[in-house]
């Protein structure tokens, strides 16, 4: 992972839910909404896939 991506997963791995992790990192950086959104769910779905990430449904 590069700096950002590596940020993104410590903020997500520390925060209640996806959607408060996006809103941290929404206000972190300065990019449009929607991209950040697609980077969040592409390297979510990367983690998942290889098993380093698990999701809890609650």
């Amino acid at each position: 992972l590069d700096e950002v991506g590596t940020r993104m997963l410590s903020v997500l791995t520390t925060s209640k839910s996806i959607q408060t992790a996006f809103e941290m990192l929404l206000e972190e950086y300065d990019v449009e909404n929607g991209l950040l959104r697609q980077d969040l769910i592409d390297l979510i779905d990367r983690l998942v896939e290889q098993g380093l990430l698990e999701i809890a449904r609650e």
